[in-house]
């Protein structure tokens, strides 16, 4: 099995505070609203929430004020008109022990704070789960490895964090847990974590020789209303028509909250793998109680795939990227007030940067902006988007804007809000 690296291109040209752009045709509006510098981000990864306050919090992967010219990564707050604060640098306690490399969102919780994980740092230096104020002070609840290595914990969390309806919160890390079968690295578990901090492994992935239940999970976990969660992994399954991937093509799986996990559906279930292979991304319900998602290989070209799910397993696939409307879907989707899913693929479109994306439950897909890998308006956004309660959809760029460290974005599209405002 190999690890998924995703690379950037270093880009030079000058720097506009917010590029504008739009397209009539469509009724899109889009926006940069903030260039990385590095000492402000460097590298987001992961999307942008919007927290009851109104503003959007997110993370940075590099950059920040410690860690020297690279950073060890930030948590930040923007207003919806782009005002951008720094609310926390990681690695401001020795050997990093409050946490580095922040690669996921983070998640408001219902006493109003937020939560995340970090991929690197802590005390064991494999990651951490933390808790922050709106005002910025950070508590780390938990250093994973704490058990020794190879970590049954569980190791390098790249997901953001879910709160269960017990007021749990449930998350997965990449790397770590219990299992013999993962060919001289981890593969990666599902654990649950109390406020408070205490942890709990629920299940342990490649469990069988082959990793028939999954293995390498990117992605955080959904609950459907029943309590049940659900999840993808990047590879493992039944299926290994993968290329040079012999431990199969990726997982759709739901786990109970006590950790019985069921695989519902292997991708590459046919030669070609037709219906998709390696869901990056996580899944979101609709409105229909199916669930929908996204891999970034497979389909009728190889590019990916948008698919639905129901909960029994039954998948079909609705859209295969060609390149021309974008390719690799690398972030999650998200169901909009108009009941469309929004999207954003890593790379295709006009320019070849990446591209925003609308496509309907029944399939159809619309092109709503192509990013340009020498423009300020940033590039190849690796993260999906959220719709904020003022109708319009804010996101990440990986790439792009002055410094090439990545962007925040807005844009509106004027059938999914009949009245966006700033």
């Amino acid at each position: 099995m190999a690890r998924l690296r995703i690379y950037r291109v270093s880009l030079v040209f000058l720097f506009f505070a917010a590029t504008v752009i739009a397209a009539p045709a469509q009724g899109v509006f889009f926006t940069t609203l903030v260039s990385f510098d590095g000492p402000n981000g460097n590298l987001p990864f992961s999307p942008v929430i919007q927290a009851t306050d109104g503003n959007l919090y997110g993370t940075t992967r590099w950059g920040g004020a410690n860690c020297g010219s690279d950073g060890c990564g930030i948590v930040f707050k923007i207003t919806p008109s782009g005002g951008l604060s720094t609310l926390y640098s990681f690695c401001l306690l020795p050997n990093c022990a409050d946490g580095n490399a922040p690669f996921a969102p983070v998640v408001q919780a219902a006493d109003g704070n937020l939560y995340g994980t970090t991929e690197g740092g802590g005390v064991y230096s494999n990651g951490t789960v933390f808790k922050i104020t709106a005002a910025g002070t950070l508590t780390t609840l938990y250093s994973f490895c704490a058990l020794g290595y190879p970590c049954p914990d569980g190791a390098g969390p790249r997901t953001g964090l879910l709160q269960g309806t017990d007021g749990n919160f449930y998350g997965i890390t990449s790397d770590g847990g219990s299992s013999n079968y993962c060919e001289g690295y981890d593969c990666g578990t599902v654990f649950k974590i109390t406020p408070q901090g205490a942890l709990t492994t629920l299940y342990s992935f490649c469990s069988q020789s082959g990793c028939p239940d999954g293995a390498l999970p990117y992605a955080a976990l959904v609950q459907s209303p029943d309590g049940t969660l659900y999840g993808t992994t990047y590879i493992g399954g039944s299926n290994s028509d993968c290329n040079d991937y012999d431990n199969g093509c990726g997982t759709v799986f739901r786990i109970s909250p006590d950790g019985t996990l069921t695989t519902l559906y292997s991708f590459c279930s046919q030669s070609g793998c037709p219906d998709g292979s390696f869901p990056y991304a996580g899944l979101v319900q609709g409105t229909d109680g199916n669930f929908y998602g996204t891999t970034i290989g497979g389909g009728a070209t190889g590019q990916g795939v948008v698919f639905k799910i129901t909960p029994s397993g039954a998948l079909t696939t609705l859209h295969s990227f060609d390149g021309p409307d974008g390719y690799q879907p690398y972030g999650t989707l998200v169901q909009a007030a108009d009941g469309n899913f929004y999207g954003t693929t890593l790379n295709g479109g006009d320019y070849g940067a990446g591209t925003v994306f609308k496509i309907t439950p029944t399939g159809a897909l619309t092109t709503l902006h192509s990013f340009c890998a020498f423009c300020a308006a940033g590039s190849n956004p690796i993260a999906g988007l959220v719709q904020a309660s003022n109708g319009f959809f804010y996101g990440t760029t990986s790439a792009g804007g002055g410094s090439d460290y990545g962007t925040v974005f807005r844009l509106g599209v004027v059938h999914a809000c009949a009245t966006c405002r700033l």
